[in-house]
């Protein structure tokens, strides 16, 4: 049993959370307690099996480390041997609980395993502790975990493979006969691999390369951590063989650790990374339960559709992280339909998560040149590609000034049909460019059309006066008909901000009952609080919450109106118009100009944002003269009467004012009950007062 510690602590540790110390625990297990520590372990139950699990995982894949050793010391160690039927209960609880991880997402254990998870591996950076600092862990623990579950993955067929490899000399034709043989697209043909790395002191850096180098072509994400450098470095300190022991000792297959558990360990080791770099984890991931909800409503039109039996659909991320959304939305629509097939296709420019997106997609079987690395905005991977369903969650606020010659070069020289032909915001915010940029990239409706769903902060929705880059894409978007729904989040919902952000929907098929009309959601109530808050977040999307916001969206104009309103596109448009008054001589009469008319008083101007659905008008932008005419007779002429319209001035607009909708008014309370409080403070300060001078 761990020094220092009974069965009783640790069950009482694992019941309050305590998994840290826990953890403390069991680094200080050595082979002297391995029977005992054995014995704790099967009676803790499933749920500290599963916590637990990690440490006693076996080098090769599918079987428990505490089975095999138990079985391995039966003949020297009675209390092993006596152990050994109660290492297999421990093992088969193990299996049971991890195997059910998939469809309980949201339980306290599998949220604690995969914290825990991530949290082991990144406890493997305390070796390095000197020869590196903190903010350079993550340079050395992201490509080795990405080596070792691609290790896992290919272990069982390793031997075929190498069978395979000295048949063809080929790549292409490898390939192929790989793919044959194991069903999956990619391979290494080295003779060494974390099984045997160990085996060769001398070597093992020279080995290790030799095993990076021999993966085939379409695994070039250890190029992008500059992987051989970090070897050689570890090398030199003297740290490699430490590093690659403890990497053996984790079992990565995806039968142990499914692909959202990895996604997950993989963000929980980034944002420690950043943490440590002091830098933000917010352009890298998002929120697991804020991907979910947006899965939800991308697919909700579609749901139908998607049950058919052999569908094929394509969907696709312009800054696709570590591919989060990807895996998410694959798996929500799997779950639907198993038999359908999703082909993955997404751009990043951040090469660690571009290369943690890439193994990801890799480990599943995708084609991982879906894949691109590069900037979206300047280098479309996919130029000319469409897609059925597209998602983004854009960095907010980043500048594009760098970008701006590019893209302002593209936008003149595409045309009408360019992706920013309709306008480009300001250079300090480029999440409109994305938002553009997605609606180009969905299925023609003529090809069945497609619908996007893109995460943004609250800017996109009023930035920009009229005629404004913003106000311009807002209104390309608004009478090309292409948005749906716009759902607000609550806040506090995200790793590195705690503002307010929203979903958008675009879709170039509404259904005739949505033709027309914007449905704006308030979901910044549907939220619960974290037991631990994660950065700024500190707020979760149960599945309860993101159930009711999709019930909201599907009741349409029957939902209840506190939280939903369904709006007409004219609603967001508007005018700005120029007032003029005249400028007095110094007897207060207009100074006219030659045609005789008054010269405006540049200090007197003002400007009136006129709705086009004033007094009633549902004429739109074609109703411009007369509803502005009767707003200014109405609201303007009887408080100043010699005022004018300056015409030529007159701007379109649009805006979003999404928080106006959902205001309700709050009276002051009564004058009455704030005396009587006042009064009651008055006279406990008073007594206090007395109190002293007594």
């Amino acid at each position: 049993m761990p020094v220092g510690c009974s069965r009783l602590d640790i069950q009482a540790q694992i019941h309050d959370g305590r998994v840290g110390i826990v953890e403390n625990h069991l680094r200080r297990v050595n082979r002297g307690h391995l029977g005992q520590s054995l014995a704790c372990v099967s009676g803790l139950g499933a749920a500290a099996v599963v916590w637990l699990a990690p440490w006693f995982r076996d080098e090769s894949a599918g079987a428990c480390r505490v089975h095999r050793v138990a079985h391995a010391r039966s003949g020297e160690c009675p209390i092993a041997a006596s152990l050994l039927g109660a290492a297999r209960h421990a093992c088969a609880e193990y299996s049971s609980v991890f195997g059910r991880l998939s469809s309980d997402r949201s339980s306290p254990v599998v949220r604690k395993f995969v914290s825990t998870l991530g949290s082991f591996i990144w406890s493997i950076a305390d070796q390095l502790r000197g020869p590196y600092r903190p903010n350079q862990y993550g340079n050395v623990i992201l490509p080795f975990t990405i080596l070792r579950r691609l290790d896992c993955i290919l272990e069982p067929d390793r031997d075929t493979v190498r069978e395979l490899a000295s048949k063809y000399d080929n790549p292409n034709r490898l390939k192929v006969e790989v793919s044959k043989a194991t069903g999956r697209p990619f391979y290494n043909t080295s003779n060494y691999s974390f099984a045997n790395l160990l085996a060769d002191a001398d070597g093992l850096a020279d080995n290790l390369t030799d095993y990076v180098d021999r993966f085939s072509a379409d695994v070039d994400v250890f190029e992008y951590f500059d992987f051989k450098k970090e070897i050689l470095a570890l090398e030199k300190a003297g740290l490699l063989r430490e590093i690659v022991k403890a990497f053996r000792a984790v079992d990565l297959h995806p039968d142990n650790v499914s692909n959202s558990d990895m996604g997950d360990a993989f963000e929980y080791i980034i944002r420690k990374f950043n943490e440590a770099a002091n830098e933000t984890s917010g352009d890298h991931y998002t929120p697991r339960d804020a991907i979910r909800l947006l899965v939800d409503l991308l697919f909700a039109e579609k749901d139908a559709a998607l049950t058919e039996a052999g569908i094929v659909r394509t969907l696709y991320d312009p800054t696709a992280g570590t591919g989060g959304m990807l895996s998410l939305a694959e798996e929500h629509l799997l779950a639907q339909n198993p038999d359908a097939r999703l082909g993955l296709y997404g751009q990043e420019y951040n090469p660690q998560s571009y290369a943690i997106c890439k193994s990801d997609l890799l480990a599943k079987g995708h084609d991982a040149t879906n894949i691109a690395f590069g900037n979206t905005l300047t280098d479309d991977a996919f130029k000319g590609r469409q897609f059925d369903f597209c998602m983004s969650n854009p960095p907010y606020g980043v500048d594009w000034k760098q970008y701006a010659k590019a893209i302002t070069k593209e936008r003149d020289e595409a045309g009408p049909y360019g992706r920013f032909a309709p306008g480009l915001p300001a250079t300090s915010d480029g999440q409109m460019l994305f938002l553009l940029h997605l609606a180009h990239k969905i299925r023609a409706p003529e090809d069945g059309g497609g619908r996007v769903g893109i995460v943004m902060n609250g800017s996109p929705l009023f930035n920009g006066g009229a005629e404004s880059g913003p106000s311009n894409i807002r209104q390309w978007l608004l009478k090309k008909d292409l948005v749906d729904a716009i759902v607000a989040l609550p806040t506090n919902m995200f790793f590195n901000t705690g503002i307010g952000t929203y979903i958008w929907i675009l879709d170039n098929t509404k259904r005739p009952d949505r033709k027309g009309l914007v449905q704006l959601i308030d979901g910044a109530s549907c939220w619960t609080k974290m037991r631990k808050s994660l950065g700024s977040k500190n707020r979760e999307l149960s599945e309860a919450d993101r159930a009711r916001v999709a019930q909201l969206y599907a009741d349409f104009t029957d939902a209840d109106p506190d939280y939903s309103k369904v709006l007409t596109n004219n609603d967001f448009g508007y005018w700005t118009i120029t007032v003029e008054r005249p400028l007095l001589n110094e007897t207060g009469n207009p100074i006219l100009d030659r045609k005789g008319n008054p010269k405006p008083d540049s200090k007197k101007r003002d400007t009136e944002n006129v709705p086009f659905t004033y007094g009633g008008s549902t004429a739109g932008e074609a109703g411009m003269v007369d509803v502005i005419q009767a707003y200014f007779d109405t609201e303007v002429k009887p408080h100043v009467p010699d005022a004018w319209i300056d015409w030529t001035k007159t701007k379109t607009g649009y805006e979003i004012p999404f928080t106006r909708q959902f205001y309700k008014y709050v009276p002051p309370r009564p004058l009455a009950e704030i005396d009587a409080d006042l009064e009651k403070q008055v006279a406990k300060i008073l007594d206090l007062l007395r109190e002293v001078e007594q």
